[in-house]
């Protein structure tokens, strides 16, 4: 028995509704498919790949904490910076700042290799190249027009040439940047 045929217009709404369901419906959209290819079996459906795993916070900093934890470790930095200096004489001030600078100076020593971007001194008169590059080259003061620019360096900048930090331990609570010390009696 054929199915009688459909007017135009409630053929229009059928193709409107349809494409709606089967554009919001992939379930439908799945049944409908293999009648549209004429009884070829349908494709199967790829899966949509997995939301890749989100790191925690402390696990994909984990690389910077670290190295707060060394500089802490060895000079005590996060000490001096906690605590409150304004109260304290500028002898003691100034001890402290020798015993951290002294420990955290080794830390950098040991674990890169850093030298100036500019070799000139500071105050020294410059010449900024049309070609140089922005991210190790900032122009401050009247800066307009087009390079070359003229200037004095006000700071010669630091640049990282190696780098021999020991691995992130995978153990450990990266958060912990100090453990508390406990002296047993």
């Amino acid at each position: 028995m054929t199915p009688e045929p459909i007017p135009f217009f409630a053929r229009l709404w059928l193709a409107f509704a349809c494409f709606f369901r089967m554009l919001f419906d992939p379930a439908l959209a799945g049944r409908v498919q293999p009648v549209l290819a004429a009884g070829a079996p349908a494709a199967p459906v790829p899966k949509a790949p997995a939301a890749p795993a989100i790191e925690p916070p402390e696990r994909s900093h984990a690389s910077g904490l670290f190295v707060l934890s060394m500089l802490q470790r060895e000079g005590r930095l996060l000490d001096f910076l906690q605590e409150d200096i304004t109260s304290h004489p500028d002898e003691a001030v100034g001890a402290a700042a020798r015993v951290v600078h002294e420990g955290c100076r080794r830390v950098v020593h040991d674990y890169l290799s850093i030298e100036p971007v500019v070799g000139d001194a500071e105050g020294a008169s410059i010449t900024v190249p049309a070609d140089f590059d922005a991210r190790r080259i900032r122009l401050t003061g009247n800066v307009a027009g087009q390079p070359p620019f003229h200037g004095s360096v006000k700071h010669h900048g630091w640049v990282t040439k190696s780098v021999r930090l020991p691995p992130v331990p995978v153990s450990g609570d990266p958060l912990v940047l100090a453990p508390a010390e406990v002296e047993l009696t």
